[in-house]
C-alpha cells in the first residue's frame, strides 16, 4: 500500500486514543480502530494484524493502572494468562485455515445475551456476590474458550469476558473489568507475535496507533475506577448490542439477519 500521509497518521491516532477509551471500560474498541486501518486501502489481515499491535498497548496500560489501584492483583492471574495464551494461538493459527462463519452465526446470540444480563439483573455487577467455579477451573474453561475466540475472530471478547468475571466467579462490574483487561492484553499480545512473526503487522500505523491507545485507555481506566458500574455497565450493554448489530448486518447467512429481513419485507 502507498505511504500513510501525517493527516491519515493524525486520524489514526484519534483512532487509536478513542479505541483505547471505550476498550479499557467496556471492550470493543476494535469497533474503532479495525474500520479506521480498512479505510487507510490495508489488506484485512494486516488491518487484524496491525489492530492487535496496537491494541496490546491499550489493555496493557489499563490492566497496569487498575491493579496500580488494587483492582487486580496481576500475581494471582498467572493460571488465567497461561490459559488464555494456550487458546489465543490455537484460535490465531486456525484463523488462517478454517471459516469463521460458523463464529460468525453464534457469536450476535451471546452477546444478545450478554446485554440482556447487565441491562436486566438486578444490581447485577454492583457488588461481588458468591462464586458459581472455582478460579482454576473457571481460567481452564474460559481462558482457552475465550482466548481461541479472540485469536480466531475477536469482536465483543471483552463483554464475553465481563459476562463470566460477573456470572460466574461473581465479581463487582469494575473488578471484571480490569480483570478483563488482563486476560485482553495477553490474547492480544499471543495474536501479535503470530501475526508479526507471518510478516502482517505494518509498523508505522501500529507505532502511532500505540501512541493513542496509551493515552485512551489511561483516561479510560481512570474514569471506570472514578463512576465504576455507573458507566461500565452502560456502556458495555450499548457496545455489546453494537457489535451484535455489526456483526448481524455483515453476515446476510445470520438466522437473525434472515429473520429482520421476513419481518421488514
Amino acid at each position: 500500500m502507498e505511504a500513510l500521509s501525517a493527516e491519515i497518521l493524525f486520524l489514526l491516532f484519534l483512532a487509536g486514543l478513542a479505541g483505547g477509551f471505550v476498550d479499557s471500560i467496556a471492550g470493543g474498541g476494535g469497533l474503532i480502530s479495525v474500520p479506521a486501518l480498512l479505510a487507510t486501502g490495508m489488506p484485512p489481515v494486516s488491518a487484524l494484524a496491525t489492530n492487535k499491535a496496537q491494541a496490546m498497548f491499550g489493555s496493557l496500560t489499563a490492566a497496569l493502572t487498575y491493579a496500580r489501584k488494587g483492582h487486580v492483583n496481576l500475581s494471582d492471574m498467572k493460571l488465567a494468562i497461561a490459559f488464555t495464551f494456550i487458546g489465543a494461538a490455537v484460535g490465531t493459527l486456525l484463523v488462517q485455515v478454517l471459516d469463521a462463519n460458523l463464529m460468525m452465526s453464534i457469536i450476535p446470540f451471546m452477546l444478545i445475551a450478554t446485554a440482556l444480563y447487565f441491562a436486566f439483573g438486578p444490581r447485577v455487577g454492583h457488588v461481588d456476590r458468591h462464586h458459581l467455579m472455582e478460579q482454576t477451573p473457571f481460567y481452564a474453561i474460559f481462558g482457552l474458550g475465550i482466548g481461541f475466540y479472540d485469536g480466531f475472530f475477536g469482536p465483543g471478547t471483552g463483554s464475553l469476558w465481563a459476562l463470566a468475571f460477573v456470572a460466574v466467579l461473581g465479581f463487582n462490574m469494575l473488578k471484571a473489568t480490569a480483570h478483563t483487561k488482563v486476560v485482553n492484553f495477553t490474547s492480544n499480545f499471543t495474536s501479535f507475535v503470530f501475526f508479526a512473526f507471518a510478516g502482517h503487522v505494518l509498523w508505522l500505523p501500529a507505532a502511532v496507533m500505540a501512541l493513542g491507545q496509551l493515552l485512551g485507555a489511561r483516561i479510560g481506566a481512570n474514569t471506570a475506577m472514578k463512576h465504576g458500574a455507573g458507566i461500565i455497565r452502560p456502556l458495555l450493554v450499548a457496545i455489546s448490542l453494537v457489535i451484535t448489530t455489526k456483526l448481524i448486518y455483515e453476515d446476510p447467512g445470520n438466522a437473525i439477519h434472515q429473520w429482520v429481513v421476513r419481518l421488514l419485507a
